[in-house]
């Protein structure tokens, strides 16, 4: 992979673990622009961009990420800066001639009660999980986009679908983030403050997939020197586990001997989410980092920013 590459996105989690792949490398010239040099959501800042910088390669990886309670707050946002920046992107992308893309998708946008595990042509076969139903609307969007720009005019763009990603560079803001980097959060202040109790939303019985960040980043530079289509393809590791075992493990490695409840009021969101990630497991690429080490790492990482105030 060479040439000049745009990297939208690259101060969040999945875009910094890009970033820190390519930055040395001497073929290529990776363009990173943060928001105040280019606000994807404007399209004549978007479309004076591409003229100026011609980019070959355009990683859409930037979008507007949350929770439950933050997609619950405010769905008009979601869907529509989300939708406003991939319409930018993908006609940008056409008018100049960009060699590749890559679009990053979202196990959410597969239907509520979708059999398991997932696969690739159980998209739009029913409803989707009203709870980030905006966001998911968007990355839908998305990935019809990318189809359509290659049927009619030949653009390529790679479609992965990753399950829960986290891990180096997450954020820890409990109404915004997701569910691991918010149970870090949780028992690591609880066992700080040596509280005798963490109550948690929902009951536990809803089950998540987990990939870590840089075997993400991994993966997306595997797939875009090696996919030639945009039909979706899943990226996860095909195991799931449950909220309830989750905040366990992450009890533990905390060292949080405290109890933990549950308020069953609060919604769990869809009950099950496993990719079946056979297309990708057939392209001969596989996950590294287990859950339990990266765990570890969340935890180290989350104890050294609050030591350096920086949270």
């Amino acid at each position: 992979m060479e040439g000049t590459i745009l990297l939208t996105g690259a101060s969040g989690m999945v875009g910094s673990a890009i970033y820190r792949l390519l930055e040395n490398r001497a073929e290529i010239q990776l363009l990173a622009p943060g928001y105040h040099e280019l606000d994807l959501t404007d399209q004549t800042q978007v479309d004076r961009y591409f003229s100026i910088h011609s980019p070959e390669i355009v990683l859409m990886i930037a979008a507007r990420v949350g929770g439950i309670a933050a997609n619950k707050a405010d769905p008009v946002g979601f869907l529509s800066e989300n939708t406003r920046i991939q319409l930018n992107l993908f006609e940008a992308c056409q008018k100049h001639g960009v060699r590749k893309s890559l679009f990053l998708g979202s196990s959410c946008i597969y239907p509520r009660e979708c059999p398991q595990p997932m696969k690739e042509e159980y998209l739009l076969t029913g409803p989707l999980e009203p709870t980030n139903e905006g966001y998911a609307l968007a990355k839908i969007l998305g990935l019809k986009l990318a189809q359509y720009y290659y049927r009619q005019y030949g653009m390529l763009t790679i479609c992965p679908i990753p399950c829960n990603i986290y891990g180096t560079n997450d954020h820890f803001d409990l109404q915004n983030s997701h569910v691991l980097s918010a149970l870090v959060r949780r028992f690591v202040d609880s066992q700080d403050n040596a509280s005798s109790e963490v109550v948690l939303w929902g009951t536990g019985a809803a089950r998540r997939e987990f990939i870590h960040v840089e075997d993400v980043a991994e993966a997306l530079l595997f797939m875009l020197q090696h996919v030639e289509t945009p039909e979706p393809i899943n990226l996860g590791t095909g195991t799931d586990i449950s909220v309830r075992d989750l905040a366990h493990l992450v009890a533990e490695l905390v060292g949080y001997t405290g109890d933990i409840k549950w308020d069953s009021s609060m919604p769990d969101g869809m009950l099950r989410k496993c990719l079946d990630v056979s297309r990708f497991d057939a392209m001969g690429y596989r996950p590294r980092i287990s859950l339990r080490d990266g765990v570890t790492r969340t935890i180290d990482e989350y104890r050294e920013r609050k030591r350096t105030g920086t949270v």
